[in-house]
């Protein structure tokens, strides 16, 4: 059997998955956001770090590699606890809007959080979970409202973009 699929299994009927890892760092009722500028995409709303997987790389270690890109923070993988997973999809949309985020989140790191990327950010905060600032990266605040107090976040989540 072999262990590969042939070159052509990527056909365009299939839905091909961007997988990225998103890495919330939490203090107690707190969790560490970034405000987006200069990226073009969902530029001046607020976000956790995060980040696309790349080739050969597992979620695990997209999510540490990221959280040190962004802010400048260690984490070991096992530290690392699984929040959810998101699968954003939209309905006759590219395959490139096909994704499949996998939220992580960490009590454990070492180093003081800061901006290593002013290119791509305005600010860094802490917020509590029941003060979120406005606006959130809209996917993002359904995982982040789903880990209030006394709410619940299922382990996989479907969340439908566009049309």
């Amino acid at each position: 059997m072999p262990e590969h699929y042939a070159p052509d299994d990527h056909a365009a009927d299939r839905a091909l998955l961007v997988a990225a890892s998103y890495v919330l760092l939490r203090r107690d009722d707190q969790v560490l956001l970034q405000l987006r500028r200069g990226t073009g995409y969902m530029d001046e709303h607020w976000a956790t770090m995060a980040g696309h997987v790349e080739p050969g790389e597992s979620v695990h270690e997209a999510a540490v590699r990221e959280l040190w890109e962004e802010a400048g923070v260690r984490v070991r993988v096992e530290d690392l606890v699984p929040v959810t997973m998101l699968h954003r999809y939209e309905v006759g949309g590219p395959q490139v809007e096909q994704r499949c985020d996998v939220f992580f989140e960490t009590l454990v790191w070492t180093g003081e959080p800061r901006i290593m990327e002013p290119a791509k950010c305005a600010a860094m905060e802490w917020f509590a979970l029941d003060a979120l600032p406005s606006p959130v990266v809209p996917h993002e605040l359904l995982v982040l409202e789903g880990l209030r107090p006394g709410a619940s976040l299922p382990a996989v989540v479907s969340y439908r973009t566009g049309g």
